[in-house]
């Protein structure tokens, strides 16, 4: 890397522009960290401990079972549908022992949705909870799916919690069985039935992959995102050089962000197992939880998103916690307001940084220092190893300090590509770089700013959402002639999605039969929460709906007071 970037003016004396990473599966973090501290705890789990010890024997049970029993083949894809919960690890680790390529999918998708990603990566195997194994089974027809893997989280819940489970998901009108057919297989059988004999599977690092994380285009269309083992490595070696004060085998990690979208894969999971930090495991962000899990288990380190600091600044009882043991956070996933930084680092004491990064990155590209030098209102500079740069959208030329333009970025988190989509490699792939679609600016000392974010695409509480894919559902409706999507502000989720609608002249449809409607067919992060029904949209001359001109009157009404 040059010299003549200037924000290596700004590192600090502990980080280096530039490391080697190793050429091994990522999957060697675990064993290596299992060899130095067997007995430290890998992770709690609502109580219930697993040290490195136990992981590492659980993944090898998981990685021997596929291998020998379901002749599980390097570069099989398994579909990992699971929440924050030990299993989750252990099937993530398991899965690269195998030699095999994870497919995090998130638990929240409609069957329309799972069919499609399942059809896309060509997954084997899937595991998931009981919860969610129905809903599975139901699409497993239309798949490639050989066998249906389900767990429960009582497996791994405390006495009486694990008695209790049942009862309160009988109470919720949810029946769990034993046994869901001959299609599928208990998480614990698998367990069981297997041997801990040492295994892993030899890799190219550079070429081969670890992870297909789906991600959404600027057209709806979920693509698979290749993720080599070396670049979720580096990745999370630069995330360790970052943050260079932490102490390796003493950091807890509030595991709060889900470990199936790419930034708590990587920050948390991997960055953790990596350094023997332990895990604390929350399968789904309630701030009552979290607030009593920091002060039973005292956590160091807390990686986030906006709404989650927001969530606990505005908790009535927040003043009755102390959170002084939060030393590190690292935001990402949206813009943090420079308020809700300041209330967060006065709350705990610690530093609240704030970063850029995007799943065909790895995720992270730039973050503020986290002791030295930070601009607020920035993403910082680019981590080690990392170049970046801002240049004309159009002819690909860098722009002159201070002028806006599209954010590329190189380096060895950059994506080996999209799944099975050459076409769309080559228009975000050019020379090692990537073209982001971010506007962004770069200040005379390197600092990065990003000024306006991809077209259309709304991030509401640190999820992705792209609007063609939900006007598309909303297109399906017999009774909408028009739709249109857009983001607005919101003070608790950053954005809310919201839609604009104009009946067909022959049919009715309200907000609740539109909400429905869409709930059938879309996560729930996705779900308009905000409807407006016109009697036509404002579009261009060739009929395509001006979005801008929707945002500008949306503004324009906020400052009249509308």
């Amino acid at each position: 890397m040059s010299s003549s970037n200037i924000w290596l003016d700004h590192y600090p004396y502990e980080v280096k522009p530039t490391y080697e990473y190793p050429n091994q599966n990522v999957a060697q973090f675990l064993v290596d960290t299992a060899q130095r501290y067997p007995a430290r705890h890998a992770a709690i789990f609502f109580d219930t401990s697993l040290t490195y010890e136990q992981l590492l024997d659980s993944a090898y049970r998981f990685a021997n079972y596929l291998v020998d029993g379901c002749r599980f083949k390097a570069g099989d894809r398994m579909a990992i549908m699971l929440p924050n919960c030990p299993q989750m690890l252990i099937s993530y680790f398991g899965t690269l022992l195998a030699g095999g390529i994870v497919v995090m999918t998130n638990p929240l998708y409609t069957e329309d949705e799972l069919t499609h990603q399942l059809n896309d990566s060509e997954a084997s195997y899937l595991v998931t909870l009981d919860l969610l194994t129905e809903k599975v089974l139901r699409v497993q027809p239309r798949t490639s799916l050989r066998k249906v893997v389900f767990t429960s989280l009582k497996e791994y819940l405390p006495f009486p919690k694990n008695i209790l489970y049942p009862l309160k998901m009988r109470k919720e009108g949810i029946r769990l069985k034993k046994d869901y057919g001959p299609k599928t297989l208990p998480f614990s059988n698998m367990l069981w039935q297997s041997t801990p004999r040492a295994v892993i599977y030899e890799v190219n690092a550079e070429e081969d992959l670890a992870l297909l994380q789906y991600t959404g285009g600027t057209t709806g269309t979920p693509k698979g995102v290749m993720l080599t083992h070396r670049n979720l490595i580096s990745n999370t070696l630069q995330s360790v050089h970052w943050s260079y004060g932490a102490k390796p085998g003493e950091e807890v990690y509030l595991a709060a962000l889900p470990c199936f979208h790419v930034f708590g894969l990587t920050v948390l999971l991997n960055k953790s197992v990596y350094t023997g930090g332990t895990l604390l495991l929350i399968p789904k962000f309630e701030p009552d939880v979290i607030l009593e899990t920091i002060r039973k288990y005292k956590p160091t380190i807390f990686p986030g998103a906006p709404t989650m600091y927001i969530a606990l600044i505005h908790h009535p009882r927040i003043r009755k916690y102390d959170l002084s043991s939060i030393n590190i956070c690292i935001s990402g996933s949206a813009p943090l307001p420079q308020e809700v930084q300041e209330q967060f680092e006065a709350l705990t004491g610690g530093k609240l940084i704030e970063g850029y990064g995007l799943t065909e990155a790895s995720p992270v590209t730039h973050a503020n220092n986290i002791w030295e030098k930070r601009k607020n209102g920035t993403i910082g500079i680019p981590f080690p190893d990392t170049e970046a740069k801002v240049v004309h959208p159009e002819t690909g030329e860098a722009v002159q300090i201070g002028e806006i333009g599209e954010l590329v970025v190189k380096g060895p988190q950059i994506m080996k590509g999209y799944w099975k989509k050459p076409m769309e490699t080559a228009k975000v792939l050019r020379d090692g770089w990537l073209f982001t679609g971010d506007l962004a600016t770069m200040d005379k000392e390197g600092f990065f700013s990003i000024v306006d974010r991809k077209k259309d695409m709304i991030i509401a509480g640190g999820f992705n959402v792209y609007p063609r894919e939900v006007e598309e559902v909303l297109y399906a409706h017999p009774a909408v002639l028009e739709a249109a999507v857009i983001g607005v502000p919101d003070a608790y989720r950053g954005e809310t999605v919201k839609a604009f609608i104009v009946v067909q002249a022959d049919h009715q449809a309200d907000e609740q039969e539109l909400d429905r409607w869409c709930r059938r067919k879309l996560a729930a992060y996705k779900v308009p929460r905000v409807y407006e029904f016109r009697d036509v949209l404002p579009k261009t001359m060739v009929g395509k709906v001006l979005k801008r001109a929707l945002v500008e009157q949306k503004t324009q009404q906020q400052s009249d007071g509308g």
